[in-house]
């Protein structure tokens, strides 16, 4: 199950107007390098794949593949701002340790 909070839905649902697709989808998922072994992928998707599992709401709609599933199954994807700057935060308990910056994770 993944999570996507209101915060994370608007930003979602700004980006997916902004590039004039809101029929898209979000691919989630992880892939292999980065520093500590994965780093999360975060892109638009126009079609969704038979064996992708889909979560919804409020008209965001994220794709995951199964093998990404395995690492990111109750993640709860959210929108923050703070001193730092804003963006999406990937609050995943799967996650064993990250990198400094936190784009790269290993399990």
């Amino acid at each position: 199950m993944i999570t996507i909070t209101d915060k994370a839905v608007a930003h979602i649902l700004s980006q997916l107007k902004e590039r004039k697709s809101p029929s898209a989808f979000i691919r989630f998922g992880i892939r292999g390098g980065g520093c500590t072994g994965f780093s999360y992928v975060f892109e638009f998707a126009d079609e969704k794949k038979d064996t992708d599992s889909l979560f919804e709401k409020g008209g965001a709609r994220v794709i995951v593949d199964p093998k990404s599933l395995t690492y990111v199954d109750d993640t709860e994807i959210d929108f923050v701002t703070n001193i730092s700057g804003y963006g999406l935060k990937f609050n995943n308990p799967n996650v064993k340790s990250n990198c400094g910056c936190g784009a790269s994770i290993s399990f």
